[in-house]
């Protein structure tokens, strides 16, 4: 398990670099894609969604998983997509879910009113979806 076992646990950690550095081109095409190019939240969602799982997949193979290179590309690519094409499933209704009540509560809470509550409250449901779905995808790959 990950705190008893010493390679698991650096195997985590090195999967939560490649999340975080996958969280900041998730964020930042989504709000690139939202709030530049006036795309509307759920495409934006998705395009974002894709650019991460991209950027993951490489920065896994190569950094988390190294001893994954001697495996098929193209199985491990399919079954990579697969699994994070399921994680979309999970992603897309959760953050659909909230973000219109999370910017709701923002727009109430006077201190963070003047901060763009919508933006705010899509910011917080994307980051609510990305926390579940990373959880999915390090227990399944």
């Amino acid at each position: 398990m990950i705190l008893t076992n010493p390679k698991e646990r650096t195997r985590f950690l090195r999967f939560a670099a490649v999340g975080a550095l996958g969280a900041v081109v998730d964020f930042g095409i989504f709000n690139l894609l939202a709030w530049e190019f006036h795309l509307a939240e759920i495409p934006a969602s998705v395009i974002s969604f894709v650019a991460a799982v991209t950027s993951n997949f490489l920065w896994n193979r190569f950094w988390t998983y190294p001893d994954s290179r001697s495996k098929n590309l193209g199985h491990q690519i399919s079954q990579f997509f697969f699994v994070n094409l399921i994680g979309l499933l999970i992603r897309t209704p959760i953050f659909a879910g909230l973000e219109n009540p999370l910017g709701n509560f923002f727009a109430r809470v006077p201190a963070l009113a003047s901060l763009h509550p919508e933006k705010l409250g899509h910011n917080a449901a994307l980051a609510v979806a990305v926390g579940i779905v990373m959880l999915w995808n390090f227990f399944v790959n």
